[in-house]
């Protein structure tokens, strides 16, 4: 399967509002395993600054999904992935003191494997980093990861085995 990188250019980047959005922000990331590691990202902004997730972020207007995982991973961490399969869709809904929606996320994660490119942070993280899956859960890492790692620790353990 040939893999296209597309530039932003083709898919303009809308201004949404990502705190205290008028609509759900739709957004990819992507569990990447290699050799019984994990790509990881510090992120950059909010929500979850500082604290260790997998890569992703926002899809634009007229961008498919695959491609905006594509598009993110390398984006963030210089690599270029195959997307194989989704694994899951998670909902990130976080509200102020006063109850109002500071936060709306509809992420939909998928595998993907390396196919080249060099790891390093860029755009949205502060690092990137392969790391043992085993030593995942005890990094500050987002409760969003923490909840797909507990969701689906089998399959991705199975999968690091076979990488």
């Amino acid at each position: 399967m040939a893999l296209l990188l597309l530039s932003s250019a083709r898919y303009p980047r809308v201004a949404l509002r990502r705190v205290y959005p008028e609509a759900p922000v739709v957004a990819v990331a992507a569990v990447i395993l290699s050799e019984g590691k994990i790509l990881l990202v510090r992120r950059a902004s909010e929500p979850g600054r500082g604290k260790w997730s997998i890569p992703g972020g926002a899809v634009n207007l007229g961008e498919r999904l695959r491609e905006a995982v594509v598009r993110e991973v390398h984006e963030e961490t210089g690599l270029v992935v195959e997307v194989l399969d989704l694994l899951d869709v998670v909902e990130v809904i976080k509200r102020d003191e006063e109850g109002r929606v500071k936060y709306h996320y509809v992420i939909v994660d998928y595998l993907a494997r390396p196919l080249s490119g060099q790891v390093r942070a860029a755009s949205d993280a502060l690092e990137a980093r392969w790391v043992e899956l085993k030593d995942v859960l005890s990094l500050n890492i987002t409760n969003t990861l923490r909840h797909l790692l507990e969701k689906h620790w089998e399959k991705l353990a199975e999968l690091a085995e076979l990488g």
